[in-house]
This record gives structure tokens, sequence and C-alpha cells, in this order.
């Protein structure tokens, strides 16, 4: 006696398109599995003490490379700058100054010409890592520029 099932045969295969849209879906974009590091960072393995080392690192180096007289001679009144920061896949980096908020307007060409001369020798950062793969990131940074006196 053979016994069959018409079941067997007629299940239908899952469409790879909505397949791959639904676990497109999943996955959450705005956030990275692995921040961008830096080599003073990247032994630490603690995830959220990794990150704060980095932006602490990219800060200080920032901060360093344009606290120059030059940039606090030309304005006196310019205390914090926005640096948008850009770690591309390749491990390149742009740096971009952002319009102040505050009621002060600088010329962003000059400082721009300034934070581009001064950080075109930036200290190797490796990319931020997204399911196994580098990738592009930006950010905002503060970077104070008048010290309190």
């Amino acid at each position: 006696m053979l016994l069959t099932s018409c079941q067997f045969f007629d299940k239908k295969v899952p469409d790879k398109e909505v397949m791959l849209k639904e676990e497109l879906g999943k996955i959450n974009w705005e956030e990275v599995d692995e921040f961008p590091t830096s080599n003073n960072c990247d032994s630490i393995i603690d995830k959220e003490l990794q990150k704060k080392c980095f932006f602490n690192y990219i800060v200080e180096n920032i901060y360093q490379r344009i606290n120059t007289d030059t940039l606090k001679q030309m304005y006196p009144n310019l205390d914090t700058i926005s640096v948008k920061v850009t770690i591309h896949p390749n491990a390149t980096l742009n740096f971009k100054v952002q319009q102040p908020k505050d009621t002060v307007r600088h010329d962003l060409r000059i400082v721009d010409s300034i934070l581009q001369k001064n950080l075109s020798n930036f200290p190797h950062i490796e990319p931020a890592i997204k399911r196994g793969i580098k990738v592009k990131t930006q950010f905002i940074l503060p970077i104070v520029v008048k010290s309190k006196e």
C-alpha cells in the first residue's frame, strides 16, 4: 500500500524579495555594531567605554590641532565651533565647520580653511562596522576654542 500527500508538493517557496524586505526592515540603520576607533581605544572590550574613549580622543586631537593663536586672534569672541566629522569606509576623514547657532557669525570659510590645514594629517581612525562591513559614519562634535580665564 502506498500513501502520498498532496500537501508535500503544494508548499510555496517564499518570495526572496519579500524575505529581503523583511530582513532589511529588522536592521536598525541608525546604529552601528562597532563604533569607529583609534589605536588608543581599540583594545577596550566594553562597547560604551570604547565609544567614550574614541570621542574623547577625537575631540582632544581636534582641539590640540586647531587651538592656535591665529584662530583666537582672528575671532576673539569665538567660544565653540561645531565640527562635522565624516569617517568613510576606506578610513578617510572629512571635517567641516558647521554654522554656529549663537548670534555671533563668523566667516566660516576662513575658520574651515584653518581647520582643514591643521587637520590634514589626522591620525588613522578605523571606520565603524555594521554587520561585519565597514560603513560611513558622521557626527557633529562641539570643540571649545575659547578657554575660560
